[in-house]
């Protein structure tokens, strides 16, 4: 199974749980780094650091599927 399959494949229900939960973090994170005002320097590196994170807990869940028997 290449990884465009794995990727159409049905999901497990706690992998839909966390690629949510992956997004909203990732969601939250672009928010604050995009954020209008002014902040300081070391919350826009953790809204970064909150982007990075959420597009990777989202990748990994979304890609995991069903074992093959």
């Amino acid at each position: 199974m290449n990884i465009i399959q794995r990727a159409g494949a049905p999901t497990p229900g706690f992998f839909r749980r966390l690629r949510n939960i992956g997004l909203a973090i990732a969601a939250i994170g672009t928010a604050i780094a995009t954020a209008p005002i002014s902040l300081p320097a070391a919350i826009v590196s953790i809204g970064g650091y909150l982007v990075v994170t959420g597009t990777i807990i989202g990748a990994v869940s979304q890609i995991t599927t069903y074992r093959e028997n």
